[in-house]
């Protein structure tokens, strides 16, 4: 039997200080379609408030240059400045099972680390990682870098 499950990692090195990169997840993720104009087109809030815990997005975006629609739950950690989006459906989800982005926001003397993840379940083995998702991930998180460490 395939292993159809997996996790895409990354680490992108960030000017801005961790606290204020992740505080920018917890309570601006609605300035993305404007930090990030290239990736994310909008975001619109679906139930909750923007940053509440268990709040659900829906969003809208480009990947490989098509728009695509994606609604999560997400998750806050702030002791551990750890995001989650839980994925509920949309357009990945008809490739995967289960889509779950992860950003966790390290501290660092000069600047900080995003640790990047995807965990994902794939239908069939013949279906593609999200390495499409992830290259919008990390792009989007260079974009809210240059957008925080420049405020």
């Amino acid at each position: 039997m395939a292993n159809l499950h997996g996790k895409l990692e990354a680490e992108v090195e960030l000017k801005s200080p961790a606290d204020q990169f992740f505080k920018f997840w917890r309570s601006e993720t609605h300035k993305l379609p404007t930090v990030s104009s290239n990736n994310v087109q909008g975001i619109n809030l679906h139930e909750g408030d923007w940053d509440q815990h268990g709040a659900i997005k829906i969003w809208n975006y480009t990947v490989d240059g098509k728009s695509e629609v994606f609604k999560e739950k997400v998750e806050f950690d702030d002791d551990n400045m750890l995001v989650t989006l839980q994925g509920v459906e949309g357009h990945v989800y008809d490739e995967y099972k289960v889509y779950k982005p992860v950003c966790k926001v390290v501290p660092k003397e000069k600047g900080s680390v995003a640790k990047l993840s995807i965990e994902y379940e794939k239908y069939k083995e013949s279906d593609p990682n999200p390495d499409k998702y992830m290259a919008v991930f990390i792009e989007t998180t260079k974009d809210i870098d240059v957008h925080v460490s420049s405020a």
